[in-house]
């Protein structure tokens, strides 16, 4: 960032000599750069001068004011997350969550669909790794090496090894709801859904206690639509995947 100079009101700053040099030198400071005037600002103006900074977090996609969502993911305790949806969204999430400097593990399934993105991800460094289902071993999260637990390991996870631990989070990413969704959704944080069937939604509505409109939404969700619900705020979203994101796994789908 370019620091300003200010100067009061009124005055400028102070004028190029036409005789200086660009190759002048300062003893022990180098050479001369160029030389611009001072920036001038009236008083009345000092009010207006902002820095705008979002949340700190992983950008989930826009909200309904074009506004980024923004997922707090990491914290002194560990969070839950279970998403209702694809493994593309699961993918765009993890890849943006190393985006932050977080390291994320892998439980999957289905190594194949993963294993592309890990080399990808990290241009050089091993940011993501992948596991197979029930090989995770510790991660050793810190506060400043905090840690995503991706397990995607279909409609009936098995309950993970993995010991809860400070400044790591744990998506549970679930194609459908299964017999253990009810469990997993009552402890989780953070619950991300695409698109479900009408009985599914209306499940959902009744764990989730969600208000009668955004339940008859869930069933007819565009494939880039979510709705992130915590136990207190609930926001639709929509997930722009960038280019190069698109590049690596395509565009937004519901179904793999």
């Amino acid at each position: 960032m370019t620091a300003t100079r200010m100067t009061p009101a009124g005055t400028t700053g102070p004028a190029v000599s036409a005789t200086s040099s660009a190759g002048q030198g300062r003893r022990g400071f180098g050479l001369l750069g160029p030389r611009r005037d001072r920036h001038v600002l009236p008083m009345g103006q000092l009010a207006a001068l902002s820095l705008p900074l979002g949340d700190d977090g992983v950008v989930a996609g826009v909200d309904a004011e074009g506004r980024p969502a923004v997922l707090g993911f990491f914290r002194p305790s560990q969070l839950d997350v279970v998403v209702i949806g694809s493994v593309w969204t699961a993918q765009v999430l993890a890849l943006r969550t190393a985006g932050t400097g977080a390291r994320v593990a892998v439980e999957t399934a289905r190594p194949q669909s993963w294993t592309g993105l890990a080399q990808a991800a990290g241009g050089g460094q091993q940011c993501m790794t992948v596991h197979d289902v029930k090989q995770v071993g510790p991660q050793g999260p810190s506060v400043s090496s905090p840690v995503l637990v991706v397990r995607d390991c279909g409609m009936r996870p098995p309950r993970s090894r993995l010991a809860a631990a400070p400044w790591q989070s744990v998506l549970t990413l679930l194609p459908f709801l299964g017999p253990t969704a009810p469990r997993m959704l009552d402890n989780a944080g953070l619950v991300g859904i695409q698109r479900v069937s009408p009985e599914e939604a209306a499940v959902l509505a009744r764990i989730l206690r969600l208000p009668r409109a955004e339940a008859e939404a869930l069933p007819s969700l565009g494939d880039d639509m979510m709705l992130w619900c915590t136990t207190q705020h609930r926001k639709f979203v929509r997930l722009q995947p960038t280019d190069i994101e698109a590049g690596l796994l395509g565009t937004p789908r519901r179904m793999d």
